[in-house]
């Protein structure tokens, strides 16, 4: 009697656990077609234009209250959005106090002679990374003035030689006034290259008029014996 009941007991789990496998396997055929559809629905409509707003699910204050420039708002007497800075402040990181870093002048407004920087090897080889970039495409490699631009006559007044008399003498922050406004048909590049920047640019600017009007009392005594 034991074995029997063990026996039905055996064939009513082997049933159950058909039935359900049988259950899953029907459900599954039906869920994947339904997946398919959905999958082929999705790629149908994306980039279909629509008159309807984007469902914005999670908004990340990506929309959110805010004035953009020049808007009117109703709040003030004026209906300007843009206000007028308190008198006598100045936005953070706009205080340009040190004339002579900031501008290339003295306090007088005179171009200061010399760069207000200290001379390192550092500082040149920045200079000459950042005018590589930027400079080289007009003024060339050497300074000469025949650079890319110039040489595929673009329609511009060709570069002054940085090798000119008149530029070996002038102050080193009238070089850098050019470089921060611009000159003729050279634009400033105040907004690509940042101050110190521009004083570094400078400092090579000398090292280049340097190497091609060197003398010989300008190289190290202990070097001159390897000069040809």
């Amino acid at each position: 009697m034991t074995t029997m009941r063990t026996n039905k007991t055996n064939i009513r789990a082997a049933v159950s656990h058909s039935i359900r496998s049988n259950h899953s396997v029907r459900v599954a055929m039906l869920i994947a077609p339904a997946l398919v559809l959905f999958s082929l629905a999705a790629g149908c409509v994306r980039g279909v234009p629509s008159d309807k707003p984007p469902i914005h699910i999670v908004s990340n204050m990506d929309s959110q209250p805010k004035y953009k420039p020049r808007s009117l708002s109703p709040f003030f007497a004026d209906s300007s959005a843009m206000r007028t800075p308190a008198a006598g402040t100045i936005a953070r990181g706009s205080l340009r106090h040190d004339s002579v870093f900031y501008w290339g002048k003295d306090g007088d407004g005179n171009f200061v002679k010399n760069n207000p920087l200290l001379l390192t090897m550092e500082l040149l080889t920045r200079g000459q990374e950042r005018y590589g970039i930027y400079c080289t495409p007009c003024h060339d490699a050497a300074g000469n003035g025949k650079g890319a631009v110039f040489k595929r006559n673009a329609g511009l007044l060709p570069p002054t030689s940085y090798h000119d008399d008149r530029l070996r003498n002038i102050e080193d922050g009238h070089i850098y006034d050019v470089i921060t406004h611009g000159i003729r048909t050279m634009q400033g590049y105040a907004a690509q290259i940042p101050v110190e920047d521009r004083w570094a640019i400078v400092a090579y600017f000398r090292a280049l008029q340097r190497s091609q009007n060197a003398k010989l009392s300008d190289v190290p005594s202990d070097q001159r014996d390897k000069v040809k």
